[in-house]
């Protein structure tokens, strides 16, 4: 006996079926990328809070000092100590487990940003010179350190102890408008970031007032949907639009075009303690 013949399906019949399944994904495949978005950023934030949780453990056994962010950069090659670990030398990446927040951090480590944007990895001091920060820069100026004080530094010295000398949780008027950590990155040229562990204010500091004609080369990184994650000195965290870039950076490439720049208002005021 002979099973009956199956019908198959006509041309219009596939074509239909094709055109339904096309749409489907043209519906799910935006709304997949925005559940996916959503998820990093919650992420993100998380780890924030982390390193603001740190940051707050090392302040309580330090007599409310901030952790420093970068004691010896005015040592050669930037010098072998940051808030996120120690190196050996220049041209190894910082061990995060030998650095002043591992005993505050889960495993010991600064968690990288789940965005993935293809940092470089390995290569000299001079090809990327920040690793291991995993994507987030501290408030340098104005947490890290004490540069911004009304004093004039004369010798490398004195600019060395400013940065083992960090400001202290009682001298922040508004820790819900201070800069504690963010997104941040740095192109070295064109098309590659690189890890950098510094969120740098729009202007440099000069003997305790902002240089309003010498802008830094932005760092903040607007790498979630064209927005930067921002953790604060009080725990809270938020996302901000980039406003502004300047024009081309220190390595002479394009911020703007980077997603490396600064939100509202493009000034140092949530970045300093005032």
């Amino acid at each position: 006996m002979f099973g009956k013949k199956q019908k198959a399906f006509s041309l219009i019949e596939l074509l239909v079926v094709i055109s339904i399944v096309a749409l489907l994904m043209a519906i799910l495949v935006p709304v997949l990328a925005t559940a996916r978005a959503q998820a990093y950023g919650a992420v993100c934030h998380s780890n924030l809070h982390q390193l603001f949780l740190a940051n707050t453990g090392y302040t309580i056994e330090n007599d409310g000092h901030y952790v420093p962010a970068a004691p010896d950069i005015m040592s050669e090659k930037g010098g072998k100590y940051r808030w996120h670990g120690e190196r050996d030398s220049a041209d190894e990446p910082f061990d995060p487990l030998r650095g002043p927040l591992a005993g505050y951090l889960t495993n010991g480590k600064v968690k990288e940003c789940p965005e993935g944007i293809g940092f470089g990895k390995g290569g000299s001091w001079n090809e990327n010179f920040e690793q291991g920060c995993g994507g987030y820069g501290y408030n340098h100026i104005y947490l890290g350190s004490r540069n911004w004080e009304d004093r004039q530094f004369e010798t490398i010295e004195q600019m060395e102890r400013a940065g083992w000398e960090t400001t202290m949780t009682t001298e922040v008027s508004k820790p819900a408008e201070t800069l504690m950590f963010a997104d941040t990155a740095m192109c070295v040229e064109r098309a590659n970031l690189i890890e950098y562990s510094f969120a740098e204010p729009p202007f440099y500091v000069y003997k305790g007032e902002p240089m309003k004609n010498f802008y830094l080369s932005p760092s903040i990184h607007f790498r979630h949907r064209d927005c930067a994650k921002v953790g604060w000195a009080d725990g809270h965290s938020d996302s901000r639009r980039m406003a502004g870039s300047g024009d081309t950076n220190v390595y002479d490439v394009d911020s703007a075009e980077m997603k490396l720049g600064w939100f509202e208002p493009i000034d140092n005021t949530l970045f300093d303690l005032k």
